[in-house]
C-alpha cells in the first residue's frame, strides 16, 4: 500500500464550509444519499449544484494516473463511482486504446453521462462488482467507498482485491487533527464511514486492502 496524492492537480472547491454546514441536516443528507437528480444537478445544498464536464477537472489528473501506473495500450481500468463518466472520457482522450469501464449506482448519472462512454458504464454497487476475477490492471474509486457502511466497505475491499490484477487507488474522507475533523463533520453530506487517517490505515490493513490510497479533506 502506498499513500500517494494523485489528485493534486484536481481543482479544490472554493465553497466555504460554513455555507454547507448552515443548510445541511439529516433530511438533506437523506435526499443526497439517493444520488439522483438532486445530488448531481439540483440545489447546491444537496451536492454538486450542477455536475458538468470541464476539461480542467480531470485532464491533468488523468496524466498523473497514467504515469504513476505505467499505463499503455490495452491497459484496463475500472472507475467505481464514476458518476457521469468524466474521468473515463478523459482517460480515453489521453489514450484511445485504453480499456476503460465504469461502475455507478445512480441510474440518473448513467443516463446523463458523457455519450462517448455511456455504454461502458455498468449500474451496480461496489459490494458486488459484476466482473470476473483479475479483470482490471487498475481500479480507481474517488470519494465513493466512504458512502458505504463500515461493513459494506469491508465487502467492497474484498471485491476490489478480487477483480484487480494488481493495482487499485481509493480516496476517502479523513482527518488528521481536531480542526480537520471539525471541518470534515461540517462538510460531510453523504459519507457513512470516515475517520482519522491512522484509523483508516489500520482498517485497510485489517481488511487486507492491497492498493494505494489518499484522503479527501475539505
Amino acid at each position: 500500500m502506498t499513500e500517494i496524492n494523485l489528485l493534486k492537480n484536481y481543482p479544490k472547491s472554493k465553497r466555504p464550509i460554513e455555507d454547507r454546514f448552515n443548510f445541511v441536516d439529516e433530511k438533506t443528507r437523506a435526499i443526497s444519499r439517493k444520488f439522483e437528480y438532486d445530488y448531481f444537478d439540483g440545489d447546491r445544498n444537496f451536492g454538486y449544484g450542477g455536475y458538468y464536464y470541464n476539461k480542467k477537472f480531470w485532464n491533468e489528473t488523468v496524466k498523473d494516473f497514467y504515469d504513476f501506473y505505467n499505463m499503455h495500450d490495452n491497459f484496463s481500468i475500472l472507475d467505481i463511482g464514476c458518476g457521469k463518466g468524466f474521468m473515463m472520457y478523459d482517460f480515453l482522450q489521453y489514450n484511445g486504446k485504453l480499456n476503460v469501464k465504469g461502475l455507478e449506482i445512480s441510474e440518473y448519472a448513467i443516463q446523463n453521462s458523457k455519450s462517448e462512454v455511456k455504454n461502458l458504464i455498468h449500474q451496480g454497487n461496489a459490494t458486488k462488482l459484476p466482473f470476473e476475477n483479475d479483470s482490471f490492471d487498475l481500479i480507481i474509486s474517488i470519494n465513493t467507498l466512504h458512502n458505504l457502511s463500515r461493513n459494506d466497505f469491508k465487502i467492497a475491499i474484498k471485491e476490489i482485491n478480487r477483480v484487480s490484477k494488481r493495482n487499485s487507488f481509493i480516496t476517502v474522507d479523513a482527518w488528521t487533527d481536531e480542526e480537520s475533523k471539525d471541518r470534515m463533520i461540517k462538510w460531510n453530506l453523504t459519507a457513512l464511514t470516515y475517520m482519522h487517517v491512522d484509523d483508516w490505515k489500520v482498517f485497510f490493513k485489517e481488511n487486507n486492502y492491497k492498493g494505494d490510497y489518499y484522503w479527501f479533506m475539505p
